[in-house]
């Protein structure tokens, strides 16, 4: 297994992989408007995406970080916004390769961490996450708005 920053020479099948896990949160599959939006962050730089291919160079997962910044620690942050790896893949320990690709991230761009949101009842990434050095925060709420 290797993992190499996406590029758009990977967008057909970082977009096969990343409406199956649109798909995985109940989204509608809509590979159009999917590779639209990861075109616009790898063309604007807005994202930084990491895909995992196997052996034979097959694609078996990803990872997408967005750039965000902490008042109150004056530095970069960054936000693991999407992981997901291939169901085939599963259970060969891509998921903690892509993590540490994030974490190498953070190093070189000098951020002072990162941090992700999961639903309750995803039990991999629960048990994923603490295993790989994240840190359940119970003293804050986490707040949504939106537009829908």
């Amino acid at each position: 297994m290797y993992i190499l920053k996406a590029t758009l020479d990977d967008l057909p099948e970082l977009n096969d992989l990343f409406d199956q896990y649109r798909q995985f949160y109940n989204k509608a599959s809509d590979k159009e408007a999917s590779g639209t939006f990861l075109k616009q962050r790898l063309k604007n730089n807005e994202s930084e995406i990491y895909i995992a291919r196997n052996e034979m160079g097959e694609p078996t997962g990803f990872v997408q970080l967005f750039p965000v910044f902490s008042s109150t620690r004056l530095a970069k942050y960054w936000l693991l916004n999407d992981l997901f790896v291939d169901p085939d893949h599963r259970g060969k320990g891509i998921s903690k390769a892509l993590i540490e690709q994030a974490k190498r991230l953070c190093q070189e761009t000098n951020a002072c961490g990162m941090y992700l949101e999961t639903g309750k009842n995803n039990h991999i990434g629960n048990q994923l996450y603490p295993a790989t050095g994240f840190k359940l925060l119970d003293s804050v709420n986490f707040y949504e708005w939106t537009t829908d």
